[in-house]
């Protein structure tokens, strides 16, 4: 699926990754607490090269990155843009139910539970094809990346 130029202008101001490391191809819908993303990958993914040669599937840790980089830009919203960007700093209760190849979409669904202090409690879903390929619980936190 290609990225519509408005939907790639709203991601690149909520989150400074950049291809290759973009994971999010287009943002389809969005509340105060929830988002929900596509992304679409191609046969000529980095990962795929390596993981697995001859049988390509996409390696759980880009799924959950892929759920992350959502939350950070649901949480763009919330947070005000001159103090700083979501970082992860925690993952937990991640399982992988079903594989993702070259050529599917997912989509990530996320939603945010929580706020304590400057703790951002999220649960993400990664869906292909209707069925559930991932689910995960992370935490954010903002950073200032001029900050060392």
């Amino acid at each position: 699926m290609a990225t519509t130029d408005s939907s790639l202008a709203k991601i690149h101001a909520a989150i400074p990754h950049r291809a290759p490391m973009l994971l999010v191809d287009e943002i389809v819908e969005q509340t105060d607490s929830t988002i929900v993303c596509r992304k679409t990958f191609r046969d000529d993914e980095y990962f795929f090269q390596g993981h697995y040669p001859g049988h390509p599937l996409t390696p759980g840790v880009i799924l959950c990155e892929s759920t992350v980089q959502a939350g950070a830009i649901l949480l763009a919203s919330i947070v005000s843009t001159g103090n700083g960007i979501p970082v992860l700093t925690r993952m937990n209760d991640v399982k992988f139910k079903n594989m993702v190849h070259p050529g599917d979409t997912i989509e990530m669904h996320v939603k945010l539970d929580d706020v304590v202090s400057t703790a951002y409690y999220l649960t993400g879903q990664v869906k292909c094809n209707g069925k559930l390929a991932a689910r995960l619980s992370f935490v954010c936190t903002v950073a200032n990346p001029d900050a060392e």
